[in-house]
């Protein structure tokens, strides 16, 4: 018996696969490399170049990993570019997502956690977000994750689907083995570090005229070691018998663009210049989770999610792999 991960090769996706081997789990790779990298799994477990929409390679890897669960993390995953092209968006994350779901069924699968975003929320008057708070996104993206909730719940109800919905607010920082590696890079904290190092010359702020102390958008960081183990904890709650859940994955403290910015010149001790321009079309002010739910239901409470913390792992594994996962 084991879990099959879709975009296993992927940031979150690969760090996951490192807590669930600690634990001693059997785990099965399932990535297209459209942002994965092959060389942050290596061979510790089996892997597969394919594509959730493809099925007969899912009735395939179902069957002869006898696959008894899933924690679903494939996805086009940018804000901006989802603004830009949202059929890709539409027909990935909502059609293939779909036949991912079909094989998994037919296969008798019934325990899937999945990977959503605090984008369904969209712009929000209370500060921190619950889950039962309105839910109207401002991009695509956005969207594509909130019908793929809705497509669960019904599945839920229709043929006993279990699932948990885990609401990613703001990814990042690195594990020891695993960082943050796209391209292009779309992420703040990953961004700002590129330009500390002087791969990048500048770091953009998209608008400093919110509504915030500052004037730049804030966010609630949580680090993405944190966030694996709420992906275990996740699935070892399904595996008891746990009902079907929608969870936020935050810490409940936002941090604007400037604060980021200035702790990550502390922490590397560098200047990073900053240019601004102008807001991103799809981005709310303020988007801060309230956790309480996780904890409650989970018992997942986030150890490493202080900003500090976040943004020296990942400091430190860029420096340990300059190359990312490219050999040198």
């Amino acid at each position: 018996m084991a879990i099959l991960l879709t975009g296993g090769a992927g940031y979150i996706g690969s760090v996951t696969v490192e807590h669930l081997l600690s634990q001693g789990e059997a785990v099965v790779a399932l990535d297209n490399l459209s942002q994965g990298h092959r060389l942050a799994l290596g061979t510790i477990v089996p892997f597969y170049v394919g594509d959730i929409g493809d099925v007969a390679l899912l009735a395939r890897i179902i069957k002869e990993h006898r696959i008894e669960s899933c924690i679903h993390f494939a996805a086009l995953a940018s804000v901006d570019d989802s603004v830009k092209n949202p059929m890709a968006y539409f027909e990935n994350n909502i059609e293939k997502g779909m036949t991912l779901v079909r094989a998994l069924l037919q296969a008798g699968v019934r325990n899937v956690v999945f990977s959503s975003s605090c984008a369904i929320y969209g712009e929000q008057k209370t500060i921190p977000i619950v889950e039962d708070a309105p839910k109207w996104p401002k991009n695509p993206y956005g969207w594509s994750k909130l019908f793929f909730e809705r497509l669960l719940e019904s599945y839920d109800s229709a043929y006993g689907l279990k699932f948990v919905a885990l609401r990613y607010f703001n990814v990042a920082g690195a594990s020891e083995k695993h960082g943050e590696v796209h391209e292009p890079e779309t992420h703040l904290i990953a961004n700002v570090l590129q330009a500390a190092s002087g791969k990048r010359r500048d770091i953009a702020v998209f608008g400093d005229q919110y509504p915030t102390p500052d004037g730049t958008a804030i966010r609630d960081f949580v680090h993405v070691s944190d966030l694996a183990e709420g992906h275990a904890l996740a699935l070892q709650y399904l595996q008891r018998g746990g009902s079907s859940e929608f969870l936020n994955l935050g810490t409940g403290k936002g941090y604007s663009v400037r604060e980021v910015i200035e702790c990550a010149r502390q922490v590397t001790a560098r200047e990073i210049t900053i240019t601004v321009q102008e807001p991103r079309p799809g981005d709310p002010p303020v988007l801060i989770a309230e956790p309480s739910k996780a904890r409650a239901v989970l018992g997942w409470s986030p150890t490493r999610s202080d900003l500090p913390t976040i943004i020296r792992s990942a400091w430190e594994w860029s420096l340990r792999n300059p190359n990312g996962y490219a050999r040198s």
